[in-house]
């Protein structure tokens, strides 16, 4: 292993709150698994960079059988915004030791627009210890496809073989190693840590 990239949520920041999750669902009127269902539909467009916030929740209302007004459809983007803003101090820690160390660091994610905004802006310092960022509504390619993976390896100048690719999904692991990267499937920061010998 020569380099490492990163996968955003899950890994270097944190899942969805599970309060905000609460929240969505309660404020959508919807039960549960309708809403997560129509939530996660036309959610690759979203991050790829596709679709913006608005024209995102008209798809989710639509699927959900009914017109969001705007007012509504600025609440959801705001609370979208807040579940998924969290970092992984113990993962952020780790990255922070790597790049100290000299590793040759990428971040790959799954982020729509409006989010990579946010963590631009309030999340630059961790933004910043990566080299090659690889924001999917920048690149026009969302895991699992290979353009994501592909924009990363070019850019971090390493062959695939060299590259160790962390994330929390298992698909999206896979598909880089049909691309020839070596993988991880985080659990924890801990268990990462160890992974790279570095406990």
């Amino acid at each position: 292993m020569e380099a490492v990239l990163f996968d955003m949520f899950g890994v270097v920041a944190m899942d969805q709150s599970p309060t905000v999750r609460a929240t969505m669902v309660e404020y959508s009127g919807h039960d549960h698994d309708t809403f997560w269902a129509a939530y996660w539909a036309p959610r690759q467009d979203y991050d790829r960079g596709d679709l913006d916030g608005p024209a995102y929740w008209r798809a989710v209302g639509g699927l959900l059988g009914e017109s969001f007004e705007p007012e509504r459809i600025e609440r959801l983007v705001a609370l979208d915004l807040d579940s998924w803003s969290r970092l992984n101090e113990d993962s952020v820690a780790l990255v922070t030791e790597l790049s100290e160390a000299g590793v040759p660091l990428g971040l790959l994610s799954n982020i729509p627009p409006e989010l990579a905004a946010r963590f631009e802006e309030r999340h630059s310092s961790v933004l910043d210890l990566f080299p090659t960022r690889g924001l999917s509504c920048r690149i026009g390619h969302a895991k699992p496809e290979a353009g994501a993976y592909r924009w990363c390896l070019e850019r971090m100048g390493t062959p695939a073989g060299e590259v160790l690719f962390v994330d929390d999904n298992r698909t999206n692991v896979e598909a880089a190693g049909k691309l020839g990267l070596q993988g991880h499937v985080f659990t924890s920061a801990p268990e990462l840590r160890r992974a790279l010998g570095r406990d």
